[in-house]
This record gives structure tokens, C-alpha cells and sequence, in this order.
């Protein structure tokens, strides 16, 4: 007899009075798109974002209704219409500021934290449109939202920038009291295209 063999016979002997009924969880179900989209609203809108969710067809008008007529910057691959709005080709940080609004898309939407995650791509243009305009209108298309961070992870470039947001640009003093808007956008209006 080997020496494994007599440890595992002093187990089997210790075990021998213990109900072999073990109550084994079953594997957690991976959550359905809709799901997904759902918690994903109902996270970023936690977070005082405002979520308006359209369909591709109506996302020109969700993208006027956000804007409600303020002058906005578009990166160069935005790949939509905007009425008005100043395409960015490199405007300083004054230029930034005398302008109302920015619209992006995002590389990726995180369901459980309500995090919208740009990588700067040219339909999300440089980071500093999206953290001097007051207000940022952000498309996430429903097939961009993954459950979690690491989901998320694996789908990023760690070589490019990263912004993650998690609603509007939010801090607190010593006394908690909360202030929107010091370093970024003090309005977050997600369109969540579906």
C-alpha cells in the first residue's frame, strides 16, 4: 500500500458517519443581452446619468433631443449628422470651453458598475473633448455592454488611453458634500441604441 493510498483510507474512515448529501450551487447562468442592457441602464442612471435608449433610425433625433440645441463637438469618425456641430481637428482647451456639449461613442459599456469605457478611437475622438465640454451625449450600442470589468478588460487595448466614466464628473469635500462637474462633464446623457 502507498502512502497516498493509506491517507486517502484514513479520510475515507473519518468520513464514513457524514451524510454524503452535499448541496452543490449550481453554476451561475450567464446573463441574457437584455439583461445585460438592463442593468446597465439602471447602473449609469444610478449614477445621475441621463439614459435615453433609441433604435439606429432615431438616433440622429435622440442625438438633437440631448443636445436641446447646444453647440457641440464631434470627434472626426463620429460617423453621424449633427446639426451645427464643430468637427474637433485639434481646438485648444478655450476653443473646448466656449463650446456646450461633446458627442462620442464609446468602445465598451460595463453592465455591473454603469461605466462606459472610451479608447479614443476616431469615432471617440482625443480625451480632451470628452472632459471639457459640460455636457457629454454618449452613444453605447446595446451590443457594446458587457457584465463586468474583466469582460470589459479583455476587449480593451492596454496600449491605447483609456477613459472609464461612471456618470457625470462628481466630488466630494470633507464635509461630503458632493459637486458636480470640477473635473469633467457635469452632465452625462447616455443614448443606448438598441
Amino acid at each position: 500500500m502507498s502512502a497516498r493510498d493509506d491517507i486517502l483510507g484514513r479520510v475515507r474512515a473519518a468520513l464514513a458517519d457524514v451524510s454524503p448529501a452535499v448541496s452543490v450551487p449550481a453554476a451561475p447562468r450567464a446573463p441574457d443581452r437584455g439583461d445585460l442592457v438592463a442593468l446597465f441602464d439602471e447602473r449609469i442612471a444610478d449614477y445621475r446619468a441621463v439614459v435615453t435608449r433609441c433604435t439606429r433610425t432615431g438616433l440622429e433625433e435622440a442625438v438633437a433631443a440631448a443636445l436641446g440645441g447646444a453647440r457641440a463637438v464631434v470627434p472626426p469618425g463620429l460617423g453621424l449628422e449633427v446639426a451645427g456641430a464643430v468637427v474637433d481637428d485639434g481646438l485648444s482647451a478655450a476653443e473646448l470651453d466656449a463650446i456646450d456639449a461633446v458627442i462620442t461613442r464609446a468602445a465598451v459599456g460595463i453592465a455591473e458598475t454603469g461605466t462606459i469605457v472610451l479608447d479614443h478611437q476616431p469615432d471617440q475622438g482625443r480625451r480632451a473633448i470628452s472632459l471639457v465640454p459640460d455636457l457629454h451625449v454618449c452613444i453605447v450600442d446595446a451590443s457594446q455592454v458587457v457584465a463586468d470589468v474583466p469582460d470589459a478588460i479583455a476587449l480593451l487595448d492596454p496600449a491605447r488611453p483609456l477613459t472609464w466614466i461612471s456618470g457625470p464628473s462628481a466630488t466630494s469635500d470633507i464635509e461630503l458634500d458632493r459637486v458636480e462637474g470640477v473635473h469633467g462633464p457635469r452632465t452625462l446623457h447616455v443614448l443606448l441604441v438598441e
